[in-house]
């Protein structure tokens, strides 16, 4: 074989390795990009749940605060309509 036939071989070996090459960084660039993507997207969606849950147990709070109160009221109106019925009664 000629030099200059495994000289052209081995550089043509050396382009499509180089080429090789620069797909796999490409590749690999792209799917730390994606892996950001979804890493940011992880600690929005770990943001949202925190801050719903918070909601939640405020809201929690809330309906057993009115629940309280319900039955505060609702024990008032009974003893309003007791004695409203005792007077009525003399």
């Amino acid at each position: 074989m000629p030099a200059d036939k495994t000289v052209e071989m081995a550089l043509s070996e050396l382009r499509a390795a180089v080429g090789s090459l620069e797909n796999a960084v490409d590749a690999r660039i792209e799917r730390q990009r994606e892996n950001r993507d979804v890493d940011g997207e992880v600690r929005r969606v770990h943001a949202d749940r925190a801050r719903l849950a918070q909601e939640l147990d405020q809201s929690q709070f809330r309906a057993n605060r009115l629940e309280e109160v319900n039955r505060e009221v609702s024990r008032r109106l009974v003893t309003a309509m007791e004695t409203i019925r005792a007077v009525l009664d003399r």
